[in-house]
Protein backbone atom coordinates (compact mmCIF):
# COMPACT_ATOMS: atom_id res chain seq x y z
CA UNK A 1 0.00 0.00 0.00
CA UNK A 2 0.83 3.51 -0.50
CA UNK A 3 0.70 4.99 2.98
CA UNK A 4 0.81 8.32 4.50
CA UNK A 5 2.14 9.29 8.60
CA UNK A 6 1.16 12.37 9.69
CA UNK A 7 3.45 12.98 12.70
CA UNK A 8 3.65 16.00 15.57
CA UNK A 9 6.49 18.42 15.34
CA UNK A 10 6.74 19.20 18.56
CA UNK A 11 9.53 16.25 18.42
CA UNK A 12 11.72 14.78 15.50
CA UNK A 13 10.93 11.06 14.30
CA UNK A 14 12.25 9.52 16.09
CA UNK A 15 13.01 11.73 19.05
CA UNK A 16 15.94 12.51 20.51
CA UNK A 17 15.21 12.43 23.89
CA UNK A 18 11.60 12.01 25.38
CA UNK A 19 9.11 11.76 22.90
CA UNK A 20 6.78 8.56 23.16
CA UNK A 21 4.50 9.38 20.07
CA UNK A 22 6.64 10.28 17.72
CA UNK A 23 9.25 7.04 18.75
CA UNK A 24 5.87 4.83 17.57
CA UNK A 25 5.44 6.94 14.50
CA UNK A 26 9.17 6.40 13.77
CA UNK A 27 9.24 2.64 14.52
CA UNK A 28 5.78 1.90 12.88
CA UNK A 29 6.77 4.00 9.83
CA UNK A 30 10.13 1.72 9.52
CA UNK A 31 8.23 -1.70 9.68
CA UNK A 32 5.79 -0.68 7.41
CA UNK A 33 8.73 0.00 5.08
CA UNK A 34 10.61 -3.29 5.92
CA UNK A 35 7.44 -5.15 5.12
CA UNK A 36 7.67 -3.50 1.27
CA UNK A 37 4.88 -0.73 1.85
CA UNK A 38 5.61 2.66 0.04
CA UNK A 39 5.28 5.48 2.93
CA UNK A 40 5.26 9.19 3.30
CA UNK A 41 6.50 10.51 6.08
CA UNK A 42 5.38 14.23 7.21
CA UNK A 43 7.37 15.25 10.39
CA UNK A 44 10.06 17.94 11.12
CA UNK A 45 13.11 18.20 8.86
CA UNK A 46 15.58 16.54 10.94
CA UNK A 47 13.42 13.09 11.07
CA UNK A 48 15.24 10.28 10.30
CA UNK A 49 13.35 7.84 8.15
CA UNK A 50 13.78 5.22 5.29
CA UNK A 51 10.61 6.47 4.34
CA UNK A 52 10.00 9.44 1.63
CA UNK A 53 10.03 12.48 4.11
CA UNK A 54 8.09 15.56 3.74
CA UNK A 55 10.41 18.47 5.83
CA UNK A 56 7.62 20.86 7.37
CA UNK A 57 10.18 22.34 9.47
CA UNK A 58 14.23 22.55 9.43
CA UNK A 59 13.64 20.76 13.14
CA UNK A 60 11.64 19.32 15.93
CA UNK A 61 9.50 22.65 17.02
CA UNK A 62 10.53 22.23 21.09
CA UNK A 63 14.53 22.88 20.05
CA UNK A 64 13.40 25.98 17.90
CA UNK A 65 13.73 29.15 20.53
CA UNK A 66 11.91 31.06 18.56
CA UNK A 67 8.46 29.29 18.11
CA UNK A 68 5.68 30.72 20.57
CA UNK A 69 2.79 28.57 19.10
CA UNK A 70 3.02 24.98 17.37
CA UNK A 71 -0.47 25.62 15.71
CA UNK A 72 0.46 27.88 12.29
CA UNK A 73 3.29 24.47 11.52
CA UNK A 74 0.62 21.93 11.94
CA UNK A 75 -1.59 23.75 9.82
CA UNK A 76 0.93 24.62 6.99
CA UNK A 77 1.68 20.89 7.41
CA UNK A 78 -2.38 19.80 7.02
CA UNK A 79 -1.98 21.71 3.68
CA UNK A 80 0.69 19.31 2.42
CA UNK A 81 -1.31 16.32 2.99
CA UNK A 82 -3.97 18.07 1.47
CA UNK A 83 -2.77 18.48 -1.66
CA UNK A 84 -1.21 14.89 -1.73
CA UNK A 85 -3.95 13.62 -0.30
CA UNK A 86 -5.05 11.61 -3.41
CA UNK A 87 -1.78 10.14 -3.73
CA UNK A 88 -2.17 7.72 -0.78
CA UNK A 89 -4.30 4.52 -0.27
CA UNK A 90 -4.44 5.12 3.26
CA UNK A 91 -3.51 8.30 5.61
CA UNK A 92 -2.27 7.88 9.55
CA UNK A 93 -2.40 10.77 11.73
CA UNK A 94 -0.91 10.95 14.96
CA UNK A 95 -1.40 14.87 15.89
CA UNK A 96 -4.83 14.08 17.51
CA UNK A 97 -7.66 16.29 16.48
CA UNK A 98 -6.22 19.30 13.94
CA UNK A 99 -6.65 17.62 10.73
CA UNK A 100 -10.53 16.24 11.23
CA UNK A 101 -12.29 19.30 9.49
CA UNK A 102 -10.47 18.81 6.50
CA UNK A 103 -10.20 15.24 5.88
CA UNK A 104 -13.96 15.13 4.97
CA UNK A 105 -13.63 14.45 1.08
CA UNK A 106 -11.37 11.56 1.70
CA UNK A 107 -12.56 10.79 5.27
CA UNK A 108 -12.79 6.75 4.11
CA UNK A 109 -9.21 6.69 3.78
CA UNK A 110 -7.94 8.14 7.27
CA UNK A 111 -7.42 6.81 10.49
CA UNK A 112 -6.34 8.74 13.73
CA UNK A 113 -4.55 6.93 16.88
CA UNK A 114 -5.51 8.98 19.56
CA UNK A 115 -2.16 8.91 22.05
CA UNK A 116 -3.14 10.97 24.85
CA UNK A 117 -5.37 11.08 27.61
CA UNK A 118 -9.15 11.64 26.37
CA UNK A 119 -10.91 11.80 29.83
CA UNK A 120 -10.40 15.92 29.40
CA UNK A 121 -14.12 17.82 29.77
CA UNK A 122 -13.25 19.66 26.28
CA UNK A 123 -12.89 16.12 23.96
CA UNK A 124 -16.47 14.23 23.60
CA UNK A 125 -18.37 17.17 22.43
CA UNK A 126 -15.44 17.37 19.89
CA UNK A 127 -15.66 14.08 18.69
CA UNK A 128 -19.02 13.31 18.97
CA UNK A 129 -19.84 16.08 16.40
CA UNK A 130 -16.90 13.57 13.65
CA UNK A 131 -18.79 10.46 14.51
CA UNK A 132 -17.67 9.44 11.25
CA UNK A 133 -13.89 9.28 11.52
CA UNK A 134 -11.91 6.17 12.44
CA UNK A 135 -10.54 6.41 15.57
CA UNK A 136 -7.75 3.62 16.97
CA UNK A 137 -7.45 3.29 21.01
CA UNK A 138 -4.28 2.77 22.27
CA UNK A 139 -5.98 0.41 25.35
CA UNK A 140 -9.12 -0.41 25.96
CA UNK A 141 -9.14 1.82 29.10
CA UNK A 142 -8.15 4.91 27.03
CA UNK A 143 -12.03 4.63 25.04
CA UNK A 144 -14.03 4.68 28.71
CA UNK A 145 -14.80 8.38 28.50
CA UNK A 146 -15.58 8.91 24.90
CA UNK A 147 -18.86 9.51 23.27
CA UNK A 148 -19.69 6.62 21.05
CA UNK A 149 -17.61 7.33 18.24
CA UNK A 150 -16.26 4.91 15.22
CA UNK A 151 -13.66 2.92 16.96
CA UNK A 152 -11.45 1.03 13.88
CA UNK A 153 -9.87 -1.03 16.87
CA UNK A 154 -7.43 -0.99 19.76
CA UNK A 155 -4.01 -1.46 18.72
CA UNK A 156 -0.89 -1.57 21.14
CA UNK A 157 1.95 -0.33 20.88
CA UNK A 158 4.88 -2.18 19.80
CA UNK A 159 8.87 -2.31 19.60
CA UNK A 160 11.78 -3.33 17.02
CA UNK A 161 12.69 -6.56 18.61
CA UNK A 162 16.24 -5.72 17.87
CA UNK A 163 15.91 -2.07 19.21
CA UNK A 164 16.77 -3.13 23.25
CA UNK A 165 18.64 -6.04 23.70
CA UNK A 166 17.54 -7.71 26.72
CA UNK A 167 19.75 -8.38 29.97
CA UNK A 168 19.57 -11.99 31.69
CA UNK A 169 22.17 -11.30 34.29
CA UNK A 170 22.14 -9.23 37.71
CA UNK A 171 22.31 -6.04 37.33
CA UNK A 172 23.43 -3.07 39.48
CA UNK A 173 20.55 -3.77 42.02
CA UNK A 174 19.11 -0.43 41.53
CA UNK A 175 15.41 0.75 41.08
CA UNK A 176 14.56 3.13 38.02
CA UNK A 177 12.22 5.58 37.08
CA UNK A 178 12.33 6.83 34.00
CA UNK A 179 9.99 9.07 31.86
CA UNK A 180 9.08 12.83 32.53
CA UNK A 181 9.16 15.06 36.19
CA UNK A 182 5.90 15.86 36.98
CA UNK A 183 2.70 15.06 39.67
CA UNK A 184 0.73 12.25 37.53
CA UNK A 185 3.99 10.07 37.42
CA UNK A 186 4.36 10.79 41.04
CA UNK A 187 8.23 10.58 41.42
CA UNK A 188 7.25 10.76 44.99
CA UNK A 189 6.17 7.59 45.45
CA UNK A 190 9.57 6.02 43.82
CA UNK A 191 11.24 7.99 46.16
CA UNK A 192 9.50 6.71 49.03
CA UNK A 193 9.18 3.10 47.74
CA UNK A 194 13.02 2.75 47.50
CA UNK A 195 14.12 4.60 50.38
CA UNK A 196 11.54 1.96 52.47
CA UNK A 197 13.14 -1.14 50.25
CA UNK A 198 16.78 0.50 51.19
CA UNK A 199 17.88 0.44 47.22
CA UNK A 200 19.02 2.43 45.24
CA UNK A 201 16.64 5.13 42.98
CA UNK A 202 18.04 6.11 39.59
CA UNK A 203 15.88 8.93 37.98
CA UNK A 204 16.53 9.60 34.71
CA UNK A 205 13.54 12.44 33.35
CA UNK A 206 13.00 15.37 32.08
CA UNK A 207 11.63 18.34 33.11
CA UNK A 208 9.02 20.31 31.46
CA UNK A 209 8.77 24.04 31.91
CA UNK A 210 4.90 23.66 32.96
CA UNK A 211 6.67 21.36 36.06
CA UNK A 212 9.65 23.27 36.79
CA UNK A 213 8.13 24.85 39.94
CA UNK A 214 6.56 20.90 40.97
CA UNK A 215 10.34 19.63 40.65
CA UNK A 216 11.86 22.66 42.31
CA UNK A 217 9.44 22.21 45.63
CA UNK A 218 8.79 18.67 45.80
CA UNK A 219 10.93 16.53 44.12
CA UNK A 220 14.72 18.17 44.60
CA UNK A 221 14.08 18.44 48.08
CA UNK A 222 13.10 14.40 48.60
CA UNK A 223 16.38 13.43 46.29
CA UNK A 224 18.60 15.75 48.56
CA UNK A 225 16.71 13.97 51.35
CA UNK A 226 17.94 10.60 50.63
CA UNK A 227 21.26 9.32 49.45
CA UNK A 228 20.00 6.71 48.14
CA UNK A 229 18.69 8.64 44.89
CA UNK A 230 20.49 9.65 41.85
CA UNK A 231 18.48 12.25 39.50
CA UNK A 232 20.15 11.70 36.42
CA UNK A 233 18.06 13.81 33.61
CA UNK A 234 17.02 13.45 30.70
CA UNK A 235 18.33 10.06 28.41
CA UNK A 236 18.98 9.32 25.01
CA UNK A 237 17.55 6.11 23.40
CA UNK A 238 21.13 4.55 23.61
CA UNK A 239 21.81 5.21 27.43
CA UNK A 240 18.43 3.71 27.50
CA UNK A 241 18.69 0.59 26.91
CA UNK A 242 21.73 0.19 29.62
CA UNK A 243 19.63 2.57 32.06
CA UNK A 244 16.81 -0.25 32.28
CA UNK A 245 18.90 -3.23 31.43
CA UNK A 246 21.44 -2.73 34.92
CA UNK A 247 18.10 -1.87 36.74
CA UNK A 248 16.39 -4.76 39.22
CA UNK A 249 12.70 -3.13 38.03
CA UNK A 250 11.13 0.05 36.58
CA UNK A 251 9.27 1.67 39.03
CA UNK A 252 5.97 2.91 37.62
CA UNK A 253 4.16 4.44 39.93
CA UNK A 254 1.41 6.61 38.01
CA UNK A 255 -1.69 8.29 39.04
CA UNK A 256 -3.34 9.06 35.65
CA UNK A 257 -5.16 7.32 33.20
CA UNK A 258 -2.07 6.45 31.55
CA UNK A 259 -3.12 5.74 27.94
CA UNK A 260 -0.45 3.35 27.28
CA UNK A 261 2.93 3.45 29.11
CA UNK A 262 5.30 2.88 26.37
CA UNK A 263 8.63 2.55 28.71
CA UNK A 264 6.55 -0.30 30.46
CA UNK A 265 7.38 -1.83 27.31
CA UNK A 266 10.98 -0.30 27.21
CA UNK A 267 11.79 -2.13 30.38
CA UNK A 268 10.24 -6.14 29.19
CA UNK A 269 12.29 -5.95 26.01
CA UNK A 270 15.34 -5.24 28.46
CA UNK A 271 13.88 -8.14 30.40
CA UNK A 272 13.53 -5.66 33.30
CA UNK A 273 10.29 -6.47 35.66
CA UNK A 274 7.75 -3.55 35.90
CA UNK A 275 6.35 -2.66 38.99
CA UNK A 276 3.29 -0.27 38.41
CA UNK A 277 0.52 0.62 40.20
CA UNK A 278 -3.29 -0.23 38.92
CA UNK A 279 -3.83 2.94 36.89
CA UNK A 280 -4.90 3.00 32.99
CA UNK A 281 -3.52 0.74 30.73
CA UNK A 282 -1.62 -0.80 33.14
CA UNK A 283 -3.60 -4.25 33.56
CA UNK A 284 -3.99 -4.94 29.83
CA UNK A 285 0.32 -4.31 29.31
CA UNK A 286 1.46 -5.97 32.48
CA UNK A 287 0.74 -9.28 33.36
CA UNK A 288 0.94 -9.77 37.50
CA UNK A 289 3.61 -12.32 38.40
CA UNK A 290 5.23 -12.97 34.64
CA UNK A 291 6.02 -9.47 33.42
CA UNK A 292 6.05 -7.99 37.11
CA UNK A 293 3.81 -6.85 39.75
CA UNK A 294 0.37 -4.33 39.46
CA UNK A 295 0.19 -2.67 43.17
CA UNK A 296 -2.37 -0.81 44.38
CA UNK A 297 -0.55 1.36 47.75
CA UNK A 298 3.58 1.90 48.24
CA UNK A 299 3.08 -1.09 50.72
CA UNK A 300 1.81 -3.39 48.08
CA UNK A 301 5.13 -1.77 45.85
CA UNK A 302 7.68 -2.36 48.94
CA UNK A 303 6.43 -5.80 48.88
CA UNK A 304 6.73 -6.25 45.20
CA UNK A 305 10.44 -4.90 45.59
CA UNK A 306 11.30 -7.93 48.02
CA UNK A 307 9.16 -10.40 45.64
CA UNK A 308 11.60 -9.47 42.25
CA UNK A 309 13.63 -12.43 42.85
CA UNK A 310 10.61 -14.65 42.06
CA UNK A 311 10.30 -13.01 38.41
CA UNK A 312 12.39 -14.56 35.73
CA UNK A 313 13.86 -11.82 33.68
CA UNK A 314 13.36 -14.49 30.62
CA UNK A 315 10.10 -14.41 30.97
CA UNK A 316 9.89 -10.75 31.08
CA UNK A 317 11.48 -10.45 27.54
CA UNK A 318 9.34 -13.78 26.56
CA UNK A 319 6.37 -11.55 27.51
CA UNK A 320 7.38 -8.66 24.94
CA UNK A 321 8.02 -11.03 22.12
CA UNK A 322 4.57 -12.23 22.83
CA UNK A 323 2.67 -8.83 22.44
CA UNK A 324 4.81 -5.82 21.90
CA UNK A 325 7.17 -5.50 18.73
CA UNK A 326 6.90 -3.61 16.12
CA UNK A 327 6.18 -6.13 13.67
CA UNK A 328 2.53 -7.28 15.19
CA UNK A 329 1.65 -3.23 15.37
CA UNK A 330 2.57 -2.76 11.93
CA UNK A 331 0.65 -5.83 10.47
CA UNK A 332 -2.63 -4.76 13.03
CA UNK A 333 -2.25 -1.38 11.38
CA UNK A 334 -2.12 -2.46 7.60
CA UNK A 335 -5.06 -5.09 8.22
CA UNK A 336 -6.66 -1.75 9.97
CA UNK A 337 -5.79 0.27 6.59
CA UNK A 338 -7.21 -2.45 4.59
CA UNK A 339 -10.38 -2.43 6.10
CA UNK A 340 -10.90 1.15 5.84
CA UNK A 341 -14.18 1.93 3.87
CA UNK A 342 -11.97 3.66 1.12
CA UNK A 343 -9.24 2.12 1.06
CA UNK A 344 -7.07 1.45 -2.32
CA UNK A 345 -4.17 -0.88 -2.94
CA UNK A 346 -2.24 -2.01 -5.82
CA UNK A 347 -4.28 -4.95 -6.25
CA UNK A 348 -7.60 -1.87 -6.65
CA UNK A 349 -5.52 0.07 -9.00
CA UNK A 350 -5.00 -3.29 -11.43
CA UNK A 351 -8.50 -3.71 -11.05
CA UNK A 352 -9.34 -0.28 -12.57
CA UNK A 353 -7.41 -0.66 -15.33
CA UNK A 354 -9.18 -3.38 -15.90
CA UNK A 355 -12.49 -1.30 -15.69
CA UNK A 356 -13.19 -3.72 -12.70
CA UNK A 357 -14.53 -2.79 -9.39
CA UNK A 358 -12.31 -0.66 -7.46
CA UNK A 359 -13.56 -0.77 -4.67
CA UNK A 360 -12.42 -3.17 -1.54
CA UNK A 361 -14.94 -5.71 -0.75
CA UNK A 362 -15.67 -6.28 2.90
CA UNK A 363 -16.95 -9.63 3.74
CA UNK A 364 -18.39 -10.18 7.59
Amino acid sequence: MKIAQIAPLAESVPPRFYGGTERIVSYLTEELVRQGHDVTLFASGDSQTRAELVPITDTALRLNPTVVDTIPYHMMMLEQVRRRADEFDALHFHIDMLHLPMVQDFIGRTVTTLHGRLDLPDLPPFYRAFPDHSLVSISEHQRLPMPPVNWGGTIYHGLPADVLAPRLGAGENYLAFLGRISPEKRPDRAIRIAARSGRKLKIAAKIDNVDRAYWEDEIAPLVDRYPNVEYIGEINEQQKAQFLGQASALLFPIDWPEPFGLVMIEAMACATPVIAFRCGSVPEVIQHGLSGYIVESEDEAVAAVAALSHLDRARVRGAFDARFTAERMATDYVALYRDLPGARTDAARLRRRRGEDAELQIVA
